[in-house]
């Protein structure tokens, strides 16, 4: 599957689905609501998010709108060959502006896109080229380089494990840890996936999770109230994201073993 431009309203009630290749979702008119694994966020114009291959997302159109959405298989030309350092983008998902060049560029792709009777009569190449220098663009953005000084700032995990476990239940976001880091958004993830050796959406997924488990193990309490306690938006969200990780459904920890077989007394 090739790499491939639309641009089109998102349907104003509430949907979800996952599948096999990224995608980045970029707010032209209008607005509309993402989750994405239990990372909530508003999309208004100039403004998007990232949506890795195989994470369920959940996502409505508010009123009238218009998206410019991209979708990119993981072996498409933009992620691949001299590019593939763009895959990094996709290692989880991630909420956006543009700054005044990249809106600049934005106004280009709609036009192309809108003066077209069909999107699909634009040449393949069109779509790949276009679609690769938004990357990046992008990447520069979101993925400075970065000579990190011996001395760096080191994130106070402590601190930030209390926060999280304090608002668990809450729709946190990585803008929100980095808030609280007193660090810009870039640079908390650059310096926090140096120092944990994960993106810090991960490790919220996984406090998240963990915080799932004790929960089934410790409590009766229906799976649903689970999913509020832990900042899912629904059942079918964590169940989603607790098989990807865990290889196995929440129910799994609940089910009962095979009772014992006991001889009848005389």
């Amino acid at each position: 599957m090739p790499s491939a431009l639309h641009l089109f309203p998102l349907d104003t009630t509430t949907k979800h689905h996952d599948h096999d290749y990224h995608q980045i979702v970029i707010g032209v008119d209008g607005n509309a609501e993402f989750e994405i694994e239990g990372l909530g966020g508003s999309i208004a114009p100039l403004s998007g998010c990232i949506v890795p291959a195989n994470h369920v997302h959940y996502y409505e159109g508010v009123g009238v709108n218009r998206h410019l959405i991209m979708n990119l298989p993981s072996d498409a030309f933009p992620l691949a060959g001299q590019h593939r350092e763009f895959a990094r983008l996709f290692d989880a998902p991630l909420f956006f502006s543009l700054d005044t060049s990249l809106t600049h560029y934005l106004d280009f792709l709609v036009q192309e896109l809108s003066h077209r009777v069909d999107e699909t009569s634009l040449p393949l190449a069109h779509h790949e080229l276009m679609a690769t220098t938004f990357l990046s663009c992008l990447s520069v953005r979101l993925q400075p380089a970065q000579v990190v000084p011996s001395g760096q700032q080191r994130i106070n995990l402590a601190s930030l494990d209390r926060y999280i476990q304090q608002r668990l239940s809450q729709r946190l976001s990585v803008a929100d840890l980095a808030r609280h880091a007193c660090l810009s958004e870039a640079h908390f993830t650059d310096c926090f996936r140096q120092q944990a050796g994960v993106t810090p959406y991960q490790y919220l997924l996984n406090k998240r999770l963990r915080t799932v488990q004790h929960l089934l193990l410790s409590t009766r309490l229906p799976l649903s109230e689970i999913a509020d306690q832990t900042g899912f938006s629904s059942q079918s969200s964590l169940s989603h994201a607790f098989r990807r990780s865990f290889g196995h459904p929440p129910s799994a920890l609940r089910r009962p073993t095979q009772p014992t077989m006991l001889n009848n007394a005389p």
